[in-house]
């Protein structure tokens, strides 16, 4: 049965209703049917060698057949063959020949225990085009087409030669929208769509849309396979490392230190700068894979366990007033008047700047130097301030 038998449209066809596969006129498919409505449409259509319009649900309406539930624009096609399957459904070949409407009210017919749905169904012929603008966008079309087959193997070999090969707009459009991964309402938006410009212009936006997608999915893809191979290098390197310590008699006990020590440095992160715990990594790093009787382990240890000592984050409140100062030196010494002077001086510039608001850079630190022989009250100026200021006071011998 073809289009030319039909004198006019609108005309009465009976309606099959497919929801797992969105049909397109140029397509010959074969479709499997489960409903009675659906099986006695088919048999009706055979019957009496007439069309059939195939359509879809919307979302959420799947067990609905009635008008509001349905797209009312399908295909007009015809049965080619017709095979009963041994589970009690209908196994059809559609051949898809015109885009078609329902354009009344659906019937349920019945006829001598035959029952199926049937409407109006108009023809709906392609609207007139400009020629020029439409193939500059074919052109844009093929081309993004070609650039999504070089990263998507699902796109068909030899669909861009038929493209080519073809001048109908309105059938390369149906022949791209049928191989592209879109959603049944999606793929029903674009076919409903009589101008064919737009058309065109929805199914680029879709590839560039896709095209974009595939390249994110292989960055991440190869971000995660490299993650997952310098995982497993770490992994099978700390495993040999452990290996070869148990040979040269490393106990549990250093391992043990190790982790603490990993896991001290993880405690302090936060309190030190990113060029401090990258230092302190590497240090510790060095020290898990040397042997625990080297002599640089050894130094890399006390390295180790003088940082960790270090009270990071451990921060005191801040008391900073120059009178308490002037009083905590006189108080505890006598004489020393220009040390004591300077001492004052520097205090009194840190409030001041406070009093203003003035932000000193706390990054750069403040460093007092007393110079002299021992014990001219260095060490107990020291004492002063840090009683003055309420902090504790932390005495480091460097050697000299």
């Amino acid at each position: 049965m073809q289009l030319s038998n039909y004198e006019e449209f609108p005309t009465q066809l009976p309606i099959v209703i497919e929801d797992n596969l969105f049909l397109y006129p140029f397509m010959i498919s074969p479709i499997f049917l489960s409903k009675k409505e659906d099986i006695d449409a088919a048999s009706f259509a055979i019957e009496k060698n007439s069309l059939l319009f195939m359509t879809t649900t919307k979302d959420g309406f799947e067990d609905s057949r009635d008008k509001d539930s349905l797209h009312t624009i399908g295909v007009i096609g015809s049965i080619m063959r017709k095979v009963h399957m041994p589970d009690g459904r209908v196994k059809i070949l559609f051949q898809g020949l015109a885009k078609g409407e329902i354009v009344s009210d659906i019937e349920n017919i019945d006829i001598e225990d035959v029952l199926f749905q049937a409407s109006m169904i108009n023809l709906i012929e392609n609207e007139p085009y400009q020629e020029l603008k439409v193939h500059a966008l074919i052109g844009v079309l093929n081309e993004k087409l070609q650039q999504l087959s070089k990263i998507q193997n699902y796109i068909p070999a030899d669909l861009l030669k038929t493209i080519s090969e073809t001048d109908e707009p309105y059938r390369i459009a149906d022949l791209v929208a049928s191989v592209l991964k879109i959603s049944k309402t999606d793929a029903y938006e674009i076919y409903k769509e009589q101008n064919i410009e737009e058309r065109l212009m929805q199914l680029i936006d879709i590839i560039i849309s896709e095209i974009e997608s595939a390249r994110v999915e292989k960055e991440i893809r190869s971000k995660v396979h490299t993650k997952i191979e310098q995982s497993n290098k770490e992994y099978f390197l700390k495993e040999q490392i452990k290996e070869i310590n148990k040979e040269l008699g490393s106990d549990s006990q250093r391992d043990e230190e190790i982790e603490e020590f990993r896991n001290k440095l993880e405690e302090i992160k936060p309190h030190i700068s990113k060029d401090t715990y990258k230092e302190v990594s590497k240090q510790l790093d060095r020290f898990a894979r040397m042997h625990p009787d080297s002599g640089d382990s050894q130094q890399i240890h006390t390295y180790l366990e003088w940082v960790f000592e270090l009270p990071f984050g451990k921060l005191t409140s801040k008391s900073l007033k120059v009178s308490d100062v002037k009083r905590e030196l006189d108080n505890d010494h006598f004489s020393l008047v220009k040390p004591k002077d300077r001492i004052v001086e520097f205090f009194s510039v840190r409030e001041l700047a406070n009093r203003r608001g003035v932000s000193l850079d706390k990054s750069a630190g403040a460093i007092l130097c007393f110079w002299g022989p021992p014990g001219v009250g260095k060490t107990s100026l020291a004492n002063s301030i840090a009683n003055a200021l309420g902090r504790p006071l932390v005495r480091i011998a460097l050697g000299g």
